[in-house]
């Protein structure tokens, strides 16, 4: 329970991993746009896991009442709700050390946690631990990133299919990590380069390097500057032979 919400859960540190909080993103099933967002929630933290478990069950408890028609789903059959896979026991927590509900295994960084996939129509702050009151630059934004995120859960029925859904408040980012998109920092590509400094072609002086022996320089492509430029003669011009009075000769 967070700030007298029983559905409501602050989480302790995770990483977040899949972040699209900046643009909302289209399922690929189809269906409506929203922010969304991963948590890895360490096996260590167990305050967290006893608040998720408890607000879970609170959710469940509204819901009965409510999307379910007073009665318990069998909790059975949900893999795709709003494009995100679930358990098939209709809960949106999965264990990071088993497989996916298609029987893939997780990724590595799942390893050792909780994961919980979370979502909101309405965009997310995304503050700093130093300044809460101000939103974070886009570019300080990334998965792999740690943080704390206000979570809240909540019953569904959708298309016969009934389970509790997470949805996604708030993240205070607590520190940098490993990027988990898949590219590389400028500073690791460069690492081994270091600040060495690229001469030119010339040397420190910028001289250009002397022809190597044989070289016969190209004819210009155009006159030099100053020269005029005569058209192409037509075809079939013949030029006017001009004759030496005294010879006889053509000049």
């Amino acid at each position: 329970m967070y700030q007298n919400d029983p559905l409501k859960v602050l989480t302790g540190e995770v990483r977040l991993s899949h972040v699209s909080v900046l643009t909302p993103k289209i399922p690929e099933q189809g269906g409506e746009a929203k922010y969304s967002v991963t948590l890895l929630i360490p096996k260590t933290d167990a305050a967290t896991k006893a608040d998720i478990d408890a607000s879970m069950q609170a959710a469940m408890q509204a819901a009965h009442s409510s999307s379910w028609g007073g009665a318990y789903p069998p909790m059975l059959g949900t893999p795709k709700f709003q494009g995100y896979e679930y358990p098939k026991n209709g809960l949106p927590i999965y264990d990071g050390d088993g497989v996916r509900f298609s029987g893939e295994p997780f990724s590595d960084e799942c390893k050792g946690h909780w994961v919980i996939a979370a979502s909101s129509k309405n965009k997310p702050q995304v503050v700093g631990m130093d300044n809460i009151n101000v939103e974070l630059s886009p570019s300080d934004i990334y998965s792999g990133m740690y943080g704390r995120v206000t979570i809240r859960f909540f019953g569904y029925a959708n298309s016969g299919n009934k389970g509790i859904g997470c949805g996604l408040g708030n993240i205070m980012k607590t520190r940098d990590g490993e990027a988990l998109s898949g590219s590389a920092s400028a500073a690791s590509d460069f690492a081994t380069v270091g600040n060495a400094v690229v001469q030119p072609l010339g040397g420190i002086q910028g001289q250009i390097p002397p022809p190597p022996p044989g070289y016969v320089p190209a004819a210009p492509a155009f006159p030099p500057p100053g020269q005029p430029v005569y058209p192409p003669a037509p075809q079939g011009y013949a030029p006017a032979v001009t004759i030496n009075p005294l010879t006889g000769l053509p000049l």
